[in-house]
């Protein structure tokens, strides 16, 4: 590939054009968060009574969100096994992969039998489909973000790559709506008895149309001009160290950048999304349908404002944009709760939807930032290996967390407390982080941006973070 050729793929002017690629990796990114967040949902819903029965609602729950919390726990090996592949053979392959295999968990978990029906074998064959989850969504998240960063061009990448971070809210968009629709029509013991397992099956369907649009885009050409340099150094003998052992090696401090840049912005969504689900049927003791259509139309305003909080981050800096996100998080933890204390469905969708537009802040820019914390030859290990960490201190734990302090202290105060110091975490590491803004990927550790994020050249090719 010549520098013409370079240049014109990262302005989006060729390889099927820059709106296919992030078509197709919203699409297929949307689709794989449907069936991780349908899991979710499913386990604040039905799936306490269905597969860990003889308990009481909130330690069901309990239970319920631990096997949710181990597909978490599966996540950073996915990432790693994604992530060493992902920069030796391509992002696509591997993205087509994540995709088939979080499709079938998710349509086989439409098929298991419930515990009144085979006992404790339903949970472990639950358990087991929730690791394939999970090692899928590990990969995923790396490879969808990485192949539009890749193909975008450096003025307005944090535009591009915002938008597969839209399949968040997208699949938990779709997730929660498809329950709230069959909730709404369905009686409580029509949904316990088989309306849950529509929308699992319908991930079947869902896949084959993602896997569809997802085949036919092209290869990220920063990884195949990365891929030619890595096999012609090869050819003359020089050897390739292990994209994982090259991360630790050389940017650790790029992994803990991720690291505390997620983590916040992780706890904050799930409590949002995931535990206020427990707390309004649990707690409040209000209808499934008040908390579904809650986080229904907060997660449509979420999806909205993700790429312009994305667009933002490229005239003013990654950093200051995931500043408002976690500074206001770190505040809006309160007032949420103090809404939702209301027991009125507006004051409920309020606290969402603002929750929403301030997690919103913090991931709009989220996958630029990563993207450009790691060189090409290392970078779908570095992303995935420090988003997927990230996931399990923060967002596996999150629920369980929210749900026992809910437990032990019977209000929602220390899991505001919960937030708020998480989004401090965050706060602080991203203050520390230097701006990202401008990055050339294609060969990222001889640019160091100025204070104004433009890149500038380097004497020295260090790579800084």
């Amino acid at each position: 590939m010549n520098d013409t050729q370079t240049a014109e793929t990262a302005d989006g002017g060729h390889s099927g054009g820059i709106a296919r690629i992030v078509a197709a990796s919203l699409i297929g990114t949307t689709i794989e968060w449907y069936d991780f967040f349908l899991y979710g949902t499913a386990a604040a819903l039905v799936f306490n009574t269905l597969f860990f029965p003889h308990s009481d609602p909130l330690v069901g729950t309990l239970i319920a969100f631990i096997t949710y919390a181990i597909g978490f726990a599966a996540r950073p090996l996915g990432g790693v096994v994604f992530g060493h592949f992902g920069d030796k053979i391509g992002r696509k392959k591997l993205l087509v992969v994540s995709l088939l295999m979080m499709g079938g968990a998710t349509f086989a978990m439409g098929l298991l039998p419930t515990y009144d029906s085979i006992g404790v074998g339903a949970p472990v064959l639950l358990t087991v489909l929730r690791l394939v989850q999970g090692f899928a969504l590990g990969g995923e998240w790396g490879g969808a973000v990485l192949l539009v960063s890749e193909h975008g061009g450096d003025k307005h990448r944090g535009f591009w790559a915002a938008w597969p971070q839209s399949g968040a809210p997208g699949g938990n968009l779709l997730a929660t709506g498809v329950l709230a629709l069959l909730a709404a029509v369905q009686s409580d013991e029509t949904f316990e008895s088989w309306g849950w397992r529509v929308p699992f099956l319908l991930s079947g369907v869902l896949v084959m149309i993602g896997l569809w649009i997802r085949v036919s885009v092209s290869e990220s050409p920063v990884f195949l001009e990365a891929q030619a340099k890595a096999e012609a150094a090869a050819a003359q003998g020089v050897a390739q160290k292990p994209p994982v052992v090259e991360v630790f090696r050389k940017n650790w401090r790029g992994v803990l950048g991720a690291i505390g840049t997620r983590f916040g912005e992780n706890i904050s969504y799930y409590v949002i999304t995931s535990f206020v689900l427990v707390y309004v049927t649990t707690h409040l003791e209000l209808s499934k349908s008040v908390a579904l259509n809650a986080v229904l139309i907060g997660s449509a305003v979420h999806f909205v404002t993700i790429p312009l909080w994305g667009a933002l981050s490229d005239r003013i800096g990654r950093r200051p944009v995931t500043l408002i996100g976690s500074a206001g998080m770190a505040l809006w933890a309160f007032a949420f709760f103090g809404l939702v204390d209301t027991e009125s469905f507006g004051m409920i969708t309020l606290a969402v939807t603002v929750g929403l537009v301030l997690h919103g802040a913090m991931y709009g820019p989220q996958a630029a930032f990563i993207s450009e914390m790691f060189d090409t030859k290392i970078r779908y290990s570095g992303a995935s290996m420090g988003s997927q960490l990230a996931s399990i201190i923060a967002g596996a734990l999150a629920p369980i967390i929210a749900v026992e302090l809910l437990k032990d202290f019977g209000s929602a105060t220390p899991v505001a407390l919960y937030v708020s110091a998480a989004a401090v975490v965050t706060t602080i590491t991203v203050a520390m982080l230097k701006e990202t803004r401008g990055r050339d990927l294609r060969d990222i550790t001889s640019e160091r941006p100025t204070p104004e994020g433009n890149p500038a050249a380097s004497d020295k090719a260090v790579q800084e973070v």
